[in-house]
């Protein structure tokens, strides 16, 4: 126990040294109390003779490894306190993952962001995600509004580049999600949710074992429809649905054993979300004037197919076959009034993208066994194919007099492209025991991405991209369910297109030395370097994980607003392009305690500074943060379950304040967004077939904002200042379900 003490207090030393300067003493004293009482059991409390420790077995690794035995930092959520903890949606999960945030650009997020890596927005389309998407094997990254949460089996959400797993399209981290999987078992149950807001939703699952094929074929059908209004009240139009959420969920899955050594998964996904988008309003508030709201509609249809041979003794061969269709509609009511809001002035603007998305993907992997280890390490090599294809329109739509924009201005035009990659990536990865409780982990990956982008006026490139990562790591079993660990990795994410830059005539605005080459800009790669802790002894009653990280970003792809013409929302675009480097370092803790047989405490506390390096299209960003990267993040939770079926929790999480986008001039400072803290409630009974619950989301009704944008849009001075879109105030509701047969 004397190494665990020291390796702790190292740890928290060296976490001491990387807390950001400014982290507030506002910090509840819950997460206090929490980190320095969890911290003297995991001191003092060392059973003698502790029985063997659960396993844990992460789902998101090229082999099934226990979680003890992964040099990396992360979270897992099974499907009781998903359930418990959301709603409807992986967005509402964030709050409970160290460093982990989520930009409010349209109805759902799409977009992640891992240490303050990650896309805000991508109104138009050809993404290029930092953080990585998986659900059920199919790669949905950089769309993620289809990411509800109904019927999931776990979530792992996994920081720091996981360049060996997934490549490029996981710079930042991954988030690898599972729906419950089939089960010969008889299953069918229905649930019926109804709260505020016009709240309602209905899911219904059943599955079991396909008659007549010997017990060798199991299903699995998780349907859900979930319908609210979307805490707007529009008086213009007399409605309080213009941002309304209409969502279906269809998910479906088969289990095929023809034999004990092969096994055939198949998964497949409809997801259709026809919602509206009236988000924003001139007083940052809940009433809008729009006169046309816009939508935010995808439709996906996406399935994967995972053929496991078992090759005995020498391992396991793994077939992994994905692919996904997506249409998305995104618009909105650009000027966010009406004429007789903006009168005298004449100012009417719209603005539409239209996106269609296909992708397919094949990966092969061989999986070592125990008779074919190499020089007593394990392996995986494999190869991964990515083709994908999308294109994009837009169309702006607009007027505006002399007297409001200073020119006459009617406007009625479109703009479309198309973008096409395949990747080819060959990796492979080894873990080696150097003794009894030490084992080294190693990985490399090569990606070749050859990539395509056409547009309507002539703009042609045909890049072609090499990279290269890797990652070696150390863990130390001190003692059981106490492990030490370190590690080094090197991501890598392709180079894209600012397809917002389609159709533009740079001659017009030459005081923004855009011009076509900036259409393109060029991969980036990361350097991480982290050590952890991690602590879970058998029948102790407590968890314990510890990690410190500093990253280094070389030619980081940072996108910034640059508005072309005031009094023309339309020309409010968004330009990324290659800063010279950034940097971002931090900790994260998350603990978890039950000190009474009904009842288990938990909490999640990031720590984070990043600091952007030199760069020449916005010198004036060089030393400032990182936009949706606030320096802390922290989640404390209570659980608490009776014999009789009664059950509670309460989770109380908050953010800092922080960069919410970057600024368009040198004398500006980026705006923020304030600190904030929400408090989500549920409690209920469950007894036999039946469960009932209450909840209550956002309890204290706390005001606070999602996603921002700093620039002029009130005729007729137009003065820049900072718009924000609310997250959802106070929500109450009831939720029943009622399994079949259940006894």
């Amino acid at each position: 126990m004397r190494v665990v003490r020291a390796v702790s207090a190292a740890l928290v030393g060296a976490a001491s040294a990387a807390i950001p300067a400014a982290m507030p003493a506002a910090i509840p004293a819950a997460i206090v109390v929490a980190f320095v009482f969890l911290g003297g059991v995991a001191a003092e409390a060392a059973p003698t003779a502790a029985p063997v420790p659960e396993v844990v077995v992460l789902a998101s690794q090229l082999r099934e490894t226990g979680l003890a035995e992964v040099p990396v930092s992360v979270t897992r959520m099974e499907a009781e306190e998903i359930a418990i903890a959301s709603l409807q949606h992986l967005e509402e999960l964030t709050s409970l993952v160290p460093n982990l945030n989520w930009s409010g650009e349209g109805s759902r997020a799409r977009y992640f962001q891992i240490r303050g890596t990650g896309e805000l927005e991508q109104y138009d389309g050809a993404p290029n995600p930092s953080v990585g998407l998986v659900i059920d094997d199919i790669d949905l990254s950089g769309i993620g509004a289809v990411a509800t949460t109904f019927d999931l089996q776990d979530v792992e959400v996994l920081r720091g580049p996981q360049g060996v797993r997934y490549g490029a399209n996981a710079l930042a981290g991954l988030i690898h999600v599972r729906s419950n999987a089939p089960s010969l078992t008889p299953t069918a149950e229905i649930e019926l949710t109804g709260g505020s807001d016009d709240t309602s939703a209905f899911g219904a699952v059943v599955g079991g074992a396909v008659r007549g094929t010997g017990d060798s074929l199991a299903y699995r059908l998780a349907v859900q429809q979930y319908d609210s209004d979307g805490f707007r009240r529009n008086p213009w139009l007399g409605r309080d649905d213009t941002n309304q959420r209409d969502e279906l969920s269809v998910r479906g899955k088969l289990r095929w054993q023809p034999a004990a050594d092969l096994r055939i998964d198949f998964s497949g996904m409809h997801v259709d979300l026809d919602n509206g988008y009236d988000a924003f309003a001139i007083d940052n508030g809940f009433t809008t004037w729009s006169d046309q709201p816009g939508r935010d509609e995808q439709q996906t249809d996406a399935g994967a197919l995972r053929v496991s041979w078992q090759l005995g003794g020498l391992g396991e061969l793994l077939s992994i076959t994905g692919f996904a269709h997506s249409d998305m509609g995104f618009g909105f009511d650009a000027d966010w009034g009406n004429p007789e809001f903006w009168a005298p002035s004449v100012y009417q603007f719209t603005q539409a993208f239209t996106r269609e998305r296909d992708t397919l993907n094949q990966e092969l992997r061989l999986i070592s066994g125990p008779d074919s280890r190499f020089f007593g390490a394990d392996w995986v090599t494999g190869i991964y194919v990515l083709d994908l294809d999308e294109t994009n329109t837009r169309r702006d739509q607009g007027v505006c007099d002399a007297a409001t924009c200073g020119v006459d201005l009617l406007l009625d035009a479109s703009a479309s492209s198309d973008y096409a990659a395949t990747s080819v990536a060959l990796f492979g990865a080894l873990s080696r025991p150097l003794s009894a409780s030490v084992t080294a982990t190693a990985g490399l990956r090569w990606e070749q991405r050859a990539a395509r982008y056409r547009d309507d006026f002539g703009s042609r490139f045909n890049p072609r991209d090499n990279m290269l990562g890797g990652e070696l790591g150390l863990s130390h079993e001190v003692q059981p369910g106490a492990t030490v660990w370190a590690r080094i990795a090197r991501g890598y994410k392709a180079g894209g297109f600012n397809t917002s830059l389609a159709g533009i005539d740079f001659s017009e605005f030459p005081d923004f030395n855009l011009d076509v080459s900036d259409i393109e800009f060029d991969p980036e790669y990361l350097w991480d370097y982290e050590a952890g802790l991690r602590m879970a002894p058998a029948g102790a009653g407590w968890t314990l994980a510890l990690s410190l990280f500093m990253q280094q970003r070389d030619d980081p792809q940072i996108k910034v607003p640059v508005q072309l013409r005031v009094g023309d929302p339309t020309t409010y675009v968004f330009v990324t392009d290659n800063a010279g480097d950034a940097e971002t370092r931090g900790v994260e803790l998350e603990a978890s305690w039950q000190p009474l047989p009904a009842l288990t405490l938990g909490t999640a506390l990031g720590l984070l500074h990043t600091e952007i390096g030199a760069f020449s299209l916005r010198p004036e960003l060089a030393g400032g943060e990182l936009a949706h990267a606030p320096r802390y993040t922290f989640a404390v939770n209570a659980s608490w379950r009776s014999p009789q079926g009664w059950f509670a929790r309460a989770d109380y999480g908050g953010k800092a304040s922080y960069t919410i986008d970057y600024c368009q001039s040198a004398d500006c400072n980026d705006p923020q967004t304030g600190p904030y803290q929400v408090l989500d409630l549920r409690a209920g009974r469950e007894w036999g077939q039946w469960r009932v619950e209450a909840w209550v989301r956002n309890a204290f009704d706390e005001d606070y904002a999602v996603r921002g944008f700093y620039f002029g849009n009130e005729p007729p001075d137009f003065i820049p200042q900072l718009y924000t879109r609310n997250g959802d105030p106070r929500q109450a509701g009831l939720t029943l379900r009622y399994r079949f047969g259940q006894r």
